[in-house]
């Protein structure tokens, strides 16, 4: 088993690297998020986009596009310690930093077999579909139902704090 930091890689060799997976004909996963600090609800996602295909790829939002997504105060781990903890993680075979709103570029480069969500979404509320549908990839809702969430793990902290 590779160490976490080797797991951690630029575009351009995740693009080398998956050539090769796909050359081997084995079933190549994206999944993304910004995974700012773990949760059960992660691990099961993760766990359910491996299930999907032989090669789990993540995708991991870079810290200026948490910000953007998230808000204020937001993430609370920097980007390379979320890489880091997520590459960590038995199912993941690779991780790749963004900064894009959403993973369609990364699509486009990748091409997976398979673009995992969670169950926060629906294949009609996935906002890459009708990339993966143009390039022929297949959308699989993943995971748990979104009964949690880092802020509402936040929300919890706070709480606690006060009681």
């Amino acid at each position: 088993m590779r160490e976490a930091r080797n797991k951690i890689v630029s575009r351009q060799l995740l693009k080398h690297e998956l050539a090769e997976h796909k050359r081997r004909g084995e079933c190549v996963v994206f999944a993304n998020g910004c995974f700012d600090t773990l949760h059960v609800g992660h691990i099961r996602y993760l766990e359910g986009a491996r299930r999907e295909g032989d090669i789990l790829v993540v995708g991991i939002n870079d810290d200026s596009s948490v910000r953007n997504l998230k808000g204020p105060g937001r993430p609370v781990l920097d980007e390379n310690a979320r890489a880091l903890l997520v590459a960590a993680l038995r199912p993941v075979d690779y991780v790749v930093l963004f900064s894009e709103p959403t993973v369609e570029a990364l699509l486009e480069e990748l091409r997976p077999d398979v673009h995992a969500k969670g169950t926060d979404y629906t294949s009609e509320t996935v906002p890459e579909r009708a990339t993966a549908a143009r390039l022929g990839v297949r959308v699989a809702i993943v995971g748990d139902p979104k009964d949690h969430s880092t802020r509402t793990l936040f929300d919890s902290i706070r709480k606690a704090e006060h009681d």
